[in-house]
């Protein structure tokens, strides 16, 4: 088992906690895993984006070729479609619907989600509505996990049990927040990724 991942957003939409949370997951079900990011800027509404290996045998690179990304997860729209190149024929696009608009030729919305649609593929969520409406916009990135943890091959109580570590130092509520986050995610994309979920099984 082999499946590479691409994670990406600006800064402050919570990028490399979805990557923490793969990486803690993994290890839980003691795989393998290499991870690498990039930080644009360091600064909020710059670019980020992470790439996330994980394998039952063991990894030497930590960076996925173009073309071999099992799953491209983004928080951003535009920015999910930077990294359209590295995705296999036949892997997933997940994102938010919200844009983050931080550049004066941003393209317009129905552009991107046309561009979006043109692969087979693909999951678009509102996220972020989701998350205002649970009570925190900051959660959309949990609602984004949710969404795409059928395409993962990590169980649903691995990765719970990591959102738990991750915010173990927050408050039960936060921990709580981020929960409901993941599960209202994970009803959104019920029926279009359960397929993904049926092959695994069977494989």
């Amino acid at each position: 088992m082999k499946t590479d991942i691409i994670l990406s957003g600006v800064g402050g939409q919570g990028i490399l906690t979805i990557a923490a949370g793969l990486d803690t997951a993994a290890l839980s079900e003691d795989l393998f895993i290499k991870q690498s990011e990039v930080h644009g800027m360091s600064q909020r509404g710059g670019a980020v984006q992470s790439h996330v290996r994980i394998s039952d045998k063991e990894i030497f690179s930590d960076l996925i070729p173009e073309g071999q990304a099992d799953l491209i997860l983004s928080v951003e729209p535009m920015e999910l479609l930077r990294y359209t190149p590295f995705l296999k024929k036949d892997g997933w696009l997940v994102t938010d619907s919200e844009s983050f608009v931080n550049t004066a030729n941003y393209p317009e919305r129905n552009d991107l989600f046309d561009q979006i649609k043109k692969h087979p593929n693909h999951v678009i969520v509102n996220a972020t509505e989701i998350a205002k409406t649970i009570g925190n916009s900051k959660i959309a990135n949990m609602v984004l996990l949710g969404a795409a943890s059928a395409i993962i091959p990590l169980s649903e109580n691995s990765l719970i049990e990591a959102i738990r570590k991750l915010f173990q130092h927050k408050s039960e509520r936060v921990i709580k927040l981020n929960l409901e986050a993941f599960y209202e995610g994970k009803n959104v994309a019920e029926g279009i990724t359960d397929v993904v979920a049926n092959k695994q099984i069977q494989e």
